[in-house]
């Protein structure tokens, strides 16, 4: 792990996940106020809600019914779950074009250790940025992102200009950033932790550095130690990969539909090369299958899988012909991909993909 000091973590968040998901394939869903969650008649829960509903008062983990009571024109729809991990699937993807060191919290969200990575010139804010961009380009979500030399600063870098923002804490600003921090804004402060803290006279992290470990050891138990160290912008959790990749894959959501298939195969060489790059780039990893995904004009989706595959052009052709056939009308996302072995144990080292149908010298 490189030194504290010299750590680039980014905080990838995106923005209201799941409602984004639902706008973004449903236009009709934007611009009025949506929340995905249960039925407010049997109890249900808002899971998350769009910056329309916000302002409402409507927030997570609130009683939908509640929530309507809020906003009367709120639209709650169901879970699609599917649909929400494909996408986090494909924002993995993107970050592992930068490190291997990712660690995901939740299907919205990641850490990125970027401290050994070469890409954008080692520059983590430039990273951020691309990473930001890629998503909004290749997934139609927008996403938030914090730069900082470790895990507690980026995490609340990353909420700091949400939504859509970015905000970068450079080791110099760690001191003046974090001591001015609310303490309210630190991961792990809920609102009885913030309540009992505001009464001891607490309210930032200036404030808390006047206490020494052991009196907020002895008041706060373990959490008093953890925040002695936050409170001086101190974090030395590593990035911990959770597990390794299993598929590689590409897509792009046109701003006009492809009209047929023909269409289709003109789009496809260019994202064929896409795929081509960045395969290469995990050098060891192994193909076991490849697979191509097309979203209709409807919103309905089908994916083809061919096992056995080297992941040709002619094989990507072939399998767009059979799965456009599934609707037969326009398409307005294209994507393509692999589905990778672990590394140990197992024959067919991918190499490098094959350019065109050629099998290119290892």
């Amino acid at each position: 792990m490189a030194e504290a000091s010299c750590r680039k973590v980014i905080h990838i968040d995106a923005d209201c996940f799941f409602a984004a998901i639902e706008m973004r394939d449903d236009p009709r869903l934007r611009d009025r106020p949506l929340a995905v969650g249960g039925d407010p008649s049997r109890r249900g829960v808002i899971s998350t809600c769009n910056y329309e509903a916000r302002q409402f008062g409507v927030r997570s983990a609130m009683a939908s019914a509640h929530a309507k009571r809020l906003c009367p024109d709120l639209l709650i729809v169901p879970h699609n779950m599917a649909r929400y991990r494909e996408a986090s699937a494909a924002m993995r993807d993107i970050f592992y074009d930068y490190t291997d060191l990712v660690e995901p919290l939740s299907l919205d969200e990641a850490f990125l250790d970027v401290s050994g990575s070469v890409r954008c010139q080692g520059s983590a804010t430039r990273m951020a940025a691309e990473i930001r961009q890629r998503i909004a380009s290749q997934l139609g979500i927008t996403v938030s992102a914090g730069v900082a030399p470790n895990k507690f600063i980026a995490k609340v870098a990353s909420d700091w200009n949400k939504p859509d923002g970015m905000t970068v804490v450079v080791p110099a600003e760690v001191d003046g950033f974090v001591r001015a921090l609310p303490l309210r804004r630190i991961p792990g402060v809920g609102k009885v932790t913030a309540e009992r803290l505001q009464r001891m006279g607490l309210e930032t992290c200036a404030d808390l550095r006047d206490y020494s470990l052991f009196e907020l050891t002895r008041l706060l138990g373990s959490f008093g130690a953890r925040l002695h160290a936050l409170s001086r912008g101190e974090d030395s959790r590593p990035v911990k990969p959770s597990r390794t990749r299993k598929s590689l894959s590409v897509e792009h959501t046109f701003a006009r539909d492809l009209s047929g298939v023909d269409s289709c195969l003109k789009a496809l060489p260019e994202l064929f090369l896409q795929l081509r790059q960045r395969l290469q780039r995990l050098g060891d990893e192994r193909v076991i299958k490849a697979f191509i995904k097309l979203k209709f004009d409807d919103f309905t989706s089908t994916t083809l899988e061919r096992v056995g595959t080297r992941a040709v052009l002619t094989d990507y052709q072939e399998m767009l012909a059979e799965a456009w056939q599934r609707g037969a009308r326009p398409v307005r996302l294209l994507g393509l991909g692999v589905r990778l072995l672990d590394r140990e144990g197992e024959e067919g080292v991918a190499g490098q993909l094959p350019l065109f149908g050629e099998q290119l010298p290892t």
